[in-house]
């Protein structure tokens, strides 16, 4: 059911837009090639667990965790016209 001017199915189609944009992002977070031996960030030992376990992994733990911290943190706002994003 449709309200106002909206079409019927208007949130369905939101809905399903949000949840592909979280994959197409998701998807473009997954690594691949060759693994790094040293952390780019802190330069310390990526052990070998790790590497055979995440291939393309270029981080150690500690820091690819900070990485998704500050990510989680920079986003979060529905840009897609709901009123939720038009009143903050």
């Amino acid at each position: 059911m449709a309200g106002g001017w909206a079409r019927d199915g208007a949130v369905q189609d939101q809905i399903d837009a949000s949840v592909e944009d979280a994959v197409t992002l998701a998807r473009s977070h997954i690594q691949s090639g060759e693994s790094a031996e040293f952390c780019e960030a802190c330069d310390s030992a990526i052990p070998e667990a790790r590497r055979a376990a995440v291939p393309g992994v270029q981080y150690c733990v500690s820091c690819q965790s900070s990485l998704e911290a500050e990510e989680v943190s920079a986003g979060g706002i529905n840009r897609r016209g709901s009123k939720d994003s038009q009143l903050r």
